[in-house]
């Protein structure tokens, strides 16, 4: 194995499944993440010689974004319409579920995990990169703004609304679940 495979192997591999999450997140179907990953994984190799002392995984994910930017732009151009996830859709993210909740407490936690997946889907994009890059990824906000190109000062203020728009949401959701309740 030639040396530029091997630090590729090792410095970038490593964060293969943070780039699916983040993909998963953007694109919304597991079919487009793989594609999106798989071009950038591609274009991560080929430019690989052209890191130099930066943060790998915000290098990566930058990547992803700017491959999933294309794959949209090529969508549109071809008038592809891309669905809205569906409630079932469990792919989204793997739940989180405790293996010694008991059933009652499991199906809860599970509603309320594909409550928040529908809701964070449902934001913005800006938002939607920046919220999941940041709670999902514990990216910190200057490799936030790396890997979305943007001033650390917009990735502040896209965050802040980013979480005031998700509570608004959540709370939204919880009074009109209190309200159906006879």
């Amino acid at each position: 194995m030639d040396d530029r495979r091997h630090r590729f192997e090792a410095q970038v591999l490593p964060h293969l499944d943070a780039a699916y999450r983040f993909a998963r997140w953007l694109a919304r179907s597991p079919t487009d993440a793989e594609d999106v990953v798989q071009e950038a994984m591609l274009r991560a190799y080929r430019g690989f010689d052209g890191l130099r002392g930066s943060d790998v995984k915000a290098w990566l994910l930058t990547i992803v974004r700017n491959c999933h930017s294309t794959a949209l732009r090529q969508q549109h151009q071809r008038g592809v319409q891309v669905p809205l996830p569906e409630e079932h859709d469990t792919g989204a993210v793997p739940a989180l579920v405790a293996s010694g909740l008991e059933p009652e407490g499991e199906s809860i936690r599970r509603d309320e995990q594909l409550t928040l997946e529908r809701l964070i889907a449902a934001l913005p994009q800006d938002y939607r990169e920046v919220l999941v890059l940041r709670e999902i990824e514990e990216l910190s906000y200057r490799e936030i703004a790396e890997a979305t190109q943007v001033p650390i000062g917009t990735v502040m203020s896209r965050l802040a609304r980013a979480r005031l728009a998700l509570k608004k949401q959540w709370t939204g959701q919880l009074e009109e679940s209190l309200h159906a309740v006879p």
